[in-house]
């Protein structure tokens, strides 16, 4: 779980440990109808949310305790989840594609910003997973 948590916040902070690209959409509305956007994508498209980090509230809670009084975000949660059908192929054409899985979608909120967004993936077979990623997020964000 912690692995999963620490990736998660690499992919809203933007990861200087990873290489890897963000992918961000605005979202017109607020934090709220963000989270209930994404979570209605994710199960329109036939998928289950195994788990939402709040990862917002974590960083509220902890910046005391770690010396800081910076506000990151005023609001951020990431949605975890996977698809059996994408993981399945993509994980036959390479197993260490498993490093990839749960798949996550973020929402945060700094300063009344709201954006929809996930951490892009490398190149195939694994874009097919960024297929579904962006699919997800441009749904959500309305466009």
């Amino acid at each position: 779980m912690r692995r999963i948590l620490l990736a998660a916040v690499a992919a809203i902070a933007g990861g200087t440990a990873s290489a890897q690209e963000v992918v961000t959409y605005p979202f017109d509305g607020s934090f709220e109808d963000a989270t209930f956007s994404v979570e209605s994508a994710i199960i329109g498209e036939g998928l289950v949310v195994d788990y939402v980090s709040r990862v917002g509230d974590m960083l509220n809670r902890t910046g005391e305790d770690v010396g800081s009084d910076v506000t990151i975000f005023d609001a951020a949660d990431v949605f975890l989840f996977c698809s059996a059908v994408v993981s399945r192929k993509v994980m036959e054409a390479d197993p260490s594609n498993i490093a990839h899985c749960p798949y996550g979608i973020f929402v945060t909120d700094k300063e009344g910003a709201v954006e929809i967004g996930y951490r892009a993936m490398p190149d195939d077979p694994i874009q097919e997973v960024q297929s579904l990623l962006d699919g997800i997020a441009k749904e959500a964000a309305g466009q």
